[in-house]
């Protein structure tokens, strides 16, 4: 249970980085493989969250 808190805010904190970053660098990136990056850390986050519901409630 900690371990997968943990791994959500690390996941989190990665992508508030990664925005940041790019913000202050003012990088050219491929519009389409942030926007994938982004969907597969919110899908990853959300079956995380998910599973953590379903093992609590159960």
């Amino acid at each position: 249970m900690v371990v997968v808190v943990i791994v959500v805010v690390v996941l989190v904190l990665v992508v508030v980085v990664v925005v940041v970053v790019e913000e202050e660098v003012e990088v050219v990136v491929n519009d389409v493989v942030v926007v994938i990056v982004v969907v597969v850390v919110v899908v990853v986050v959300v079956v995380v969250v998910v599973v953590v519901v379903v093992v609590v409630v159960v």
